[in-house]
């Protein structure tokens, strides 16, 4: 029963990353899994979701800009991120809704000049 997140990384203003979560079939078969984001000192965020079925779910601030989608077949989760803010700098971490709920490990996005 695990989670492993992937991708992170430093990146220039407008630039692209793309995050990967691979899920154990368990978690996978949640019905739903997601990515979020925190910065020191401040709650963790929800960035986007997706359910079982395919439908999405965004922030506000990241809509337009990041595209979450799933490949059943490789039970993992991805996360595009395309022009990329300073402000979108935090860890990012993979949520399986599965049971009480799975935490993957924090992978880190700089945003930076």
């Amino acid at each position: 029963v695990q989670l492993q997140a992937s991708g992170g990384g430093l990146v220039q203003p407008g630039g692209s990353l793309r995050l990967s979560c691979a899920a154990s079939r368990t978690l996978f078969s949640a019905s739903f899994m997601g990515w979020y984001r925190q910065t020191p000192g401040k709650q963790r965020d929800m960035v986007a979701t997706v359910t079982s079925r395919g439908i999405t779910d965004y922030a506000a601030s990241v809509k337009g800009r990041f595209t979450v989608s799933r490949d059943n077949a490789k039970n993992t989760v991805y996360l595009q991120m395309n022009s990329l803010r300073p402000e979108d700098t935090a860890n990012y971490y993979c949520y399986s809704s599965y049971g009480l709920g799975y935490w993957g490990q924090g992978t880190q996005v700089t945003v930076s000049s």
